[in-house]
């Protein structure tokens, strides 16, 4: 398989996934990075691949002692590309992979603040991401009730990985999501 296609990465995350909530969550990394990919001029496609596949044992193997290392032996049993295996294995701060690339930056980065960002979209009366702005974000990160089980603290190394205020990140996934709002019923 070497790097599969997004068609094929749909495919595995649906095989091991059955949350919706967890599908969309990859689908929003998907979009961030596929987003980030296109700013930077990186392979789209690839970028899009890693986010939609960063956590597809996720729902089989919660554990940290599993995900995303079991994970990581089904992709090599599939001959996924280990450049890309590595990249999914980075994103999990318990792993020891060392997060040495734009494209293991990213994933990093954009995880947390994707699934904070639908959160802060779910409580909204409207429950749309169009009605949150970056500001609104901001305000809730300080509240440490809402959504308690995101950390802060990788959102605020996120940004400084990518060399970008915390205040610009949440701008770039705003923009990155709000087009595929629909997708993730928001």
């Amino acid at each position: 398989m070497s790097f599969p296609s997004r068609q094929e990465a749909y495919a595995i995350l649906t095989e091991y996934t059955q949350s919706d909530s967890l599908i969309k969550h990859a689908l929003a990394v998907e979009g961030a990075m596929r987003y980030y990919a296109a700013r930077t001029g990186e392979d789209v496609e690839a970028w899009g691949v890693a986010g939609l596949l960063h956590d597809f044992d996720y729902e089989k193997y919660p554990s940290l002692d599993d995900h995303p290392f079991r994970g990581a032996e089904i992709l090599r049993e599939r001959g996924v590309d280990e450049e890309l295996i590595q990249t999914i294995l980075s994103h999990g701060s318990h792993t020891g992979v060392p997060r040495t690339t734009p494209m293991r930056q990213t994933l990093f980065a954009v995880d947390e603040l994707c699934g904070f960002v639908t959160a802060v979209a779910l409580v909204r009366p409207s429950r749309k991401l169009e009605d949150v702005e970056p500001s609104s974000v901001k305000k809730k990160l300080k509240d440490k009730a809402f959504a308690r089980n995101v950390s802060r603290d990788d959102i605020r190394q996120g940004a400084e990985l990518l060399g970008i205020s915390q205040d610009e990140h949440i701008a770039h996934v705003l923009a990155a999501l709000k087009p595929i709002a629909p997708d993730l019923g928001l």
